[in-house]
């Protein structure tokens, strides 16, 4: 991780779970976290005493390509520009694909897809422009992402976190063909103790997390700093990891 002390890193979804738990592991490895969501107030408080990365606080909504830019643009302009993309920010959806309205799955798609493919075409265009050749792009995806949904009524949060291994790889040829050192690795976690299933009316959380196995945020944040910390000839395109007694890997 030597490499990237004082490099900037942008962290989506950063205000709360696996984002925070990111934020706070590379801020104690000296790189310069900015972190993108809604309630800006709960990034501040990522802030460690002491450690030697610096944290900055941006508000945006990756569902509005206009927050986006606006993000990048200020990063550009402060910061210098991003070396580290953590894709993040994501939305759950529990509604079977013949009654669920169209707004819910505008909402999946508009976060999970296509925030995360904005994302990733600002950064990666920022790093080709600065000449930045050992970049990374790393989407937090799901293991709902590698096999059939485990249920009907999360098929459509299924088709999101599929897209995003479909885009990792189409990513990562789409470097290779331009020549470029930037790697790309789409970690998906097992069940993990968020706050994602807050606004679900259609899950008791209390009752999956009571009954299943699960992961912690920190957790993810261990596998992000594993993947970064590989030499620039190791490249870990995928990267599960689910708990113990997780009995199938689409258990969700």
């Amino acid at each position: 991780m030597e490499r990237y002390a004082g490099r900037v890193a942008l962290v989506t979804g950063a205000s709360s779970g696996i984002g925070a738990a990111i934020v706070q592991a590379l801020l104690r490895r000296g790189i310069t976290v900015v972190g993108l969501a809604r309630r800006v107030d709960r990034i501040k408080a990522l802030e460690i005493k002491g450690a030697p990365g610096k944290l900055y606080a941006v508000g945006g909504d990756v569902r509005q390509e206009e927050d986006i830019l606006k993000a990048f643009k200020w990063i550009n302009e402060n910061v210098g520009g991003v070396d580290i993309l953590i894709n993040n920010a994501g939305v759950l959806g529990y509604s079977d694909l013949t009654v669920a309205p169209s707004e819910e799955w505008k909402k999946i798609l508009e976060i999970n897809v296509m925030g995360l493919s904005i994302c990733t075409r600002e950064a990666v265009q920022g790093m080709l422009k600065r000449g930045v050749d050992d970049g990374f792009i790393v989407h937090i995806s799901s293991v709902a992402g590698i096999l059939p949904p485990s249920s009907s009524s999360i098929s459509m949060y299924a088709a999101s976190k599929h897209a995003v291994q479909v885009l990792t790889e189409g990513l990562r040829k789409d470097l290779l063909e331009k020549k470029s050192g930037i790697r790309v690795t789409a970690i998906c976690p097992g069940l993990v103790k968020t706050e994602i299933m807050d606004n679900s009316k259609e899950i008791d959380k209390d009752k999956v997390f009571s009954q299943l196995p699960y992961l912690e945020p920190e957790h993810i944040a261990n596998a992000v700093v594993y993947v970064l910390s590989q030499p620039p000839i190791v490249n870990v395109p995928q990267l599960v990891i689910q708990p113990v007694g997780q009995r199938r890997i689409s258990d969700v």
